[in-house]
Formats: C-alpha cells, structure tokens, sequence
C-alpha cells in the first residue's frame, strides 16, 4: 500500500504587475493582510504542509513572510509563471502541489478545501473551470508530482502557457463553490471590484 504524497503550496508572486502600476502581492486586502501573505495562510489553513513562495531571479523578498522557503525563477528572459511551477515543483518532485497566484483577493478556504478533497489518484492535474470562458484556472490548480515532467517537456519546449497545457492534458475542471473566489486582480479597476461585496 502506497501512501498519499504529502501536499505543499506554492504562491506565485515573480510577475512585474505593469498592468497594476504597483507590486500585486504588497497590495493590502481588506482585511489587513497583502495579498501574498493572505494566500500564504489560505494554503496552511487548507492543509497544505508547507508553502513556497516563487519570485523572479532579481525580485526583493516581500517582508513578513515568517521564514517561508522563497524559490527563484531562472535568470534571462521572462518564462511566465511555467517557470515559477516548474521551480517550485522542483523543491520537492515527491510531493503534490498546490498553486496559487498571488491576485486572488476574493478566494477562500472552502474553494481550497474542495480542490484538494476532489483530487482523484491518477490525476496529474485538477483545475477549476472559469466563470468567464469556461477554461481551466491554471492559477489555483493541483498539480501532482506526475505533472512535473509534462510541465518540464513543456517549459523545454518553449511551451509558457500552463492552461493550455491543462487543456492539452486533459485536466478535469470541477465547477466553483464559490462565486468570484477566482477572480484576479490585474488592474485597478480589477482591484476596485475585487474589493467590493
């Protein structure tokens, strides 16, 4: 009898935020938390058993993170958040992942909880299925540690988009428990509506 692969969190926070005009992950949600750290906790407080966090290979780390592992995308040009997955995965290819990126003001434990609770042996992935176009959410997905050498083919194949490999992976998508808890926050105007009921 094998035993279940111990779950651990990865939040994304490497991208430049130009669409934002000012650092995502600093931004302050309205409970009083940035949204880095917010989702930090929101993976503890789902199970996972520890929580990375991926920045860029020149990017400062963000303060009050309490001595969370911090892994580095590769130096040179901008390989999307496929670099920051594959880095992250990498830490610990025994382990599944869950990710997060870091501009999801609106989601919560229970969406978390779900995902985790829904994910069947032989999956490598397990994503939600978008509100607005019905595709998957590459941003808060399972990956299992079966995903890590199709994620690596992909990245060596100059491949940087990860929902189209979820697409071309046959990702199962479950249908959100809660309305909005993925919405992102990429521009003020996202950010503006993010933090209204």
């Amino acid at each position: 009898m094998t035993s279940e692969p111990k779950l651990r969190g990865l939040v994304l926070a490497g991208g430049r935020s130009s669409r934002m005009g000012r650092n995502k992950a600093a931004l302050v949600h309205p409970d009083g938390r940035t949204l880095l750290r917010r989702c930090h906790d929101l993976l503890r407080e789902a199970g996972c058993e520890t929580i990375a966090i991926s920045l860029r290979h020149d990017q400062e780390i963000p303060a009050g993170l309490n001595g969370a592992e911090i892994v580095r995308d590769p130096e040179g040009a901008s390989l999307g958040p496929i670099a920051g997955i594959v880095a992250g995965m990498r830490l610990d290819p025994a382990a599944d992942w869950l990710v997060l990126a870091c501009d999801l003001p609106r989601l919560d434990a229970a969406t978390l909880v779900h995902l985790i609770g829904s994910k069947q042996a032989d999956e490598k992935f397990l994503a939600y299925r978008s509100e607005f176009d019905g595709l998957p959410e590459p941003l808060c997905t399972l990956y299992s540690q079966a995903a890590l050498p199709v994620l690596v083919q992909a990245q060596a194949d100059d491949f940087r988009c990860p929902r189209k490999i979820l697409i071309r992976n046959d990702c199962r998508l479950l249908e959100p428990v809660t309305p909005r808890a993925l919405d992102n926050a990429n521009t003020p105007e996202d950010w503006a509506t993010a933090k209204t009921p």
